[in-house]
């Protein structure tokens, strides 16, 4: 149990050797070493991603290491915490024959004990929050902050829950019901919430907040390499099982972090040269009428088009994947998503709520598993890139298939719904938010 801020935690953790690597900034190339926490790069006067650079520059499992962390070597990474799994990926036949693909592979995260997939949270939000976690020194005395849609946020909770590691989550409580669980969190990990009728943006405000108080620290987004290589995980179970690089790569998104993922984990493996040294093209796909990354792209501009917070709620509240309502994606930004289509080719589709209802049933009839609506816009996006001949039915496509299984678990299992200890209102004085917050971590409870 958590007890109160002058307290360690005990972390259950292997023996493991750091991982050897520096950072680089995308916008200039200046490589430096990580201070252990690293987000940007100080001397770069524009908004610029860092990436990490391995020492090692060939892909290589740890058949010595359990469920994710086989893919330490590319992992910026200290340490490895208990009950992670790893992304499945696997040769469709249902879903490939229905729209006449030769080479369609799924790389599953979820609950599929068929096909080894067992994230008990059913998402690849796990790769993430196993990755950030694993970054954190052992001795770290500050208190993690994560905004969250949903699903990260049940990810990094499991997780921190698992691991003690003290935890602040900041989501809109018109989400709260994505925080289910299979056991009762530990209380290290507190949960506030924006009130309802707010959206994730307001969730991300609420959370800057917080870490304006010396005992919080931002897990950062997109800019944490931790989180991007974890998510990269996806690229590399499925380079594992084809045996080479794919063609073509479709995923929905709402930051489009994980699709700068994957092309970061391509532009490794095509260093190491064992694995084709091509770009695959990259496909995401947004959640109609919620499009302002692909709206953007559209437009042929790297700036994100203009969206209100008004409008932003009010589309957040339309659509049926909730989790693809980022109104403030990493798009822009050196080493975005806009860099990452113009470096890999490829474009953003835009699906809409009937069409991906309809293919979350065709799914679970053709691959005999349930998806998530963010997953099934993937589904849907695959769809139509092969009615537009963007794809050819004999090229190796990977489907990122980002979360399923949820009713499949929910059937053999138990589930608890947590509820947040505060309802916050972020337009409410700082000084009143910060104090109430702190309070959470000062009690023993």
């Amino acid at each position: 149990m958590c007890h109160g801020l002058s307290s360690r935690f005990n972390f259950t953790i292997m023996e493991f050797k750091k991982t050897d690597y520096r950072l680089m900034t995308v916008k200039t190339g200046r490589t430096f070493d990580d201070a252990g926490w690293t987000l940007a790069d100080s001397e770069c006067d524009s908004p610029s991603l860092v990436r990490a650079v391995y020492s090692n520059k060939k892909f290589t499992p740890r058949e010595d290491l359990d469920g994710f962390y086989r893919y330490a070597e590319w992992l910026p990474i200290s340490r490895t915490l208990n009950h992670s799994h790893a992304p499945v990926t696997y040769k469709s036949e249902g879903l490939a024959n229905y729209l006449g693909l030769e080479n369609l592979y799924i790389t599953f995260s979820g609950y599929f004990p068929e096909k080894g997939a067992l994230m008990e949270t059913c998402s690849f939000k796990e790769t993430e929050a196993y990755s950030v976690c694993g970054r954190l020194a052992a001795d770290n005395k500050k208190v993690l902050v994560v905004a969250s849609a949903g699903n990260t946020a049940r990810a990094f909770a499991k997780v921190c829950s698992d691991n003690k590691i003290p935890l602040l989550l900041c989501i809109p409580a018109d989400n709260i019901k994505a925080l289910w669980f299979t056991s009762e969190l530990d209380p290290c990990v507190k949960i506030i919430a924006s009130p309802k009728g707010s959206d994730y943006f307001d969730a991300i405000h609420l959370s800057d907040i917080c870490c304006e108080s010396d005992i919080f620290m931002a897990e950062g987004g997109a800019k944490n390499v931790a989180r991007r290589d974890g998510m990269g995980t996806t690229i590399l179970s499925a380079v594992e099982k084809i045996g080479r690089i794919p063609d073509a790569y479709f995923q929905a998104i709402g930051s489009g972090t994980g699709t700068v993922a994957v092309w970061e984990n391509n532009l490794r493996l095509i260093e190491d040269g064992r694995f084709g040294t091509h770009k695959m093209r990259l496909y995401p796909s947004q959640n109609e009428p919620f499009l302002i990354m692909y709206d953007s792209w559209k437009a042929g501009q790297r700036n994100l088009v203009d969206l209100s917070p008004e409008d932003a709620r009010k589309q957040a509240g339309i659509i049926d994947a909730k989790v693809l309502s980022n109104r403030k994606p990493p798009y822009s930004l050196a080493g975005g998503v806009y860099d990452a289509l113009c470096d890999a080719g490829g474009d953003i589709y835009k699906v809409n709520n009937k069409e991906l209802e309809e293919w979350k049933q065709k799914f679970l009839e053709l691959e005999g598993i349930d998806i998530y609506s963010a997953a099934s816009v993937a589904v849907c996006s695959l769809v139509k890139a092969v009615a537009e001949g963007a794809v050819a039915k004999d090229e190796i496509i990977m489907l990122n298939i980002t979360g399923g299984g949820e009713a499949r678990l929910m059937s053999e299992h138990s589930v608890i719904y947590a509820k947040p200890h505060l309802i916050l209102d972020p337009d409410s004085p700082k000084e009143e938010i910060i104090s109430k917050v702190e309070k959470l971590f000062s009690t023993n409870e």
